[in-house]
This record gives C-alpha cells, structure tokens and sequence, in this order.
C-alpha cells in the first residue's frame, strides 16, 4: 500500500497537475477578437493619443457628471489601479467637449487617490463620440447623454476583445463589462486583461527566441 501512494505522488499527481495546467494555458491562450478596425481615437479633433500600439480600457462617460463618477471612480479603484504600472496600457475617457469644465473637478478628484498619468479624457463633439461609438459595433447603445454603463477593451491592432462564451449573455457574446458592476470588473474584466497580457508575453518570447536562432 505504501509503495502505491508513492507512485501515486510521483507519477499520478504531476500528470493530474500538468493537465490542469495546460487547461489553464489553453483558455489564456486567447481572447476573441469582436470587431475589427475600430475607429483610431487621434481621429477626433482634439484628442491627443492614439489607441495604435496601445492596450486601451475605453468608457463613454457622457454629460451627466454624478452618474459618470460613480462609473469612472469603479474603474479606477478595481481596473486602473491593478494595471496602470503595466507596459502599453492607457485609460481613455471619451466626454463631450461642453463638458470639459465639470470634469475638471472629477481629475482633481481622481488624482488624490492615485498617479492619473495614465488616465487620458478625451473632449469631443457629440458626433465624434457617436462615430467612435459606431465604430465599436456593439449591440449597446449610448443614452441622451452621450454615456454607456460599458467599458471596452481595445487592443494594439485597434480591435475590440471580448467573449464569446459568456454564461451570462444569451448568445455568449461579451463586448464590454459593465461599470457599474464591480463584480463584473472583478471578475471578468480583470480575468480578460490578464489573458491579453498573457498574450503579450508570449509573443515577446517568441520573438526573443527568434532573434537568439538567427
């Protein structure tokens, strides 16, 4: 009996762990990619960043200042604050450009809590927004503020990442997680930040193998 639980824990075990493990690797091997060519944010007329190159959490925060707090203080406290210190990550907030001074206050309020460097707000016409808005192609809607309750997540080559397989969505298809939810952006959405940084690592390993074969 004795020697059958040792070649249980040396043979079994590691087996059993390593399949685990390969699940684990296979299901942050990707994240779906939902919509292609999303409008590039250095496209609206006074924007000053670009979402090319980046890896950018975006929000449509509208003109109704105390419901665009609540959504861009749950951001920041589980989202921006985890991740903000991570290679090629931008926070952008995309506000109507009447707005500019009202939100003033909020920036002043969110850099109390932390470095905002990479939290970057965007003024825009009500028609940029709509268009960038468009452009992610969603089934959301903006609301006669200019707000969604959605954040989005838009990755290097200017493409939507979501799920496709969301238990929680009739047809399984997640394109952007929801603010007002922390549990949303606890779970899910850090869990797919996570994935894409896995990616990231990944292909950065691959292409230093490449470079060591040459």
């Amino acid at each position: 009996m004795k020697k059958f639980w040792v070649l249980i824990s040396l043979f079994i075990l590691p087996l059993v762990f390593y399949i685990f493990l390969s699940k684990g690797i296979y299901k942050y091997a990707n994240l779906p990619i939902l919509t292609e060519d999303v409008i590039d944010v250095n496209q609206l007329q006074n924007a000053t960043i670009t979402f090319k190159d980046k890896f950018s959490i975006v929000g449509f925060f509208g003109n109704d200042i105390q419901t665009a707090k609540a959504s861009l203080f749950n951001l920041n406290q589980t989202i921006y604050k985890r991740y903000h210190q991570k290679p090629f990550f931008q926070m952008v907030a995309v506000v109507p450009k009447n707005s500019k001074q009202a939100y003033a206050e909020v920036v002043l309020e969110l850099s109390a809590f932390t470095n905002i460097e990479q939290w970057h707000f965007i003024y825009a016409s009500d028609q940029e927004i709509k268009e960038l808005f468009k452009s992610f192609n969603t089934p959301y809607k903006l609301n006669t503020n200019l707000h969604s309750n959605f954040a989005f997540i838009v990755d290097k080559e200017l493409r939507l990442r979501g799920r496709k397989d969301d238990e929680d969505i009739a047809d399984g298809k997640l394109y952007g997680y929801d603010m007002n939810s922390v549990a949303v952006l606890k779970n899910k959405m850090r869990d797919d930040i996570d994935i894409i940084y896995y990616q990231l690592k990944k292909s950065a390993e691959k292409k230093a193998r490449r470079k060591r074969k040459i």
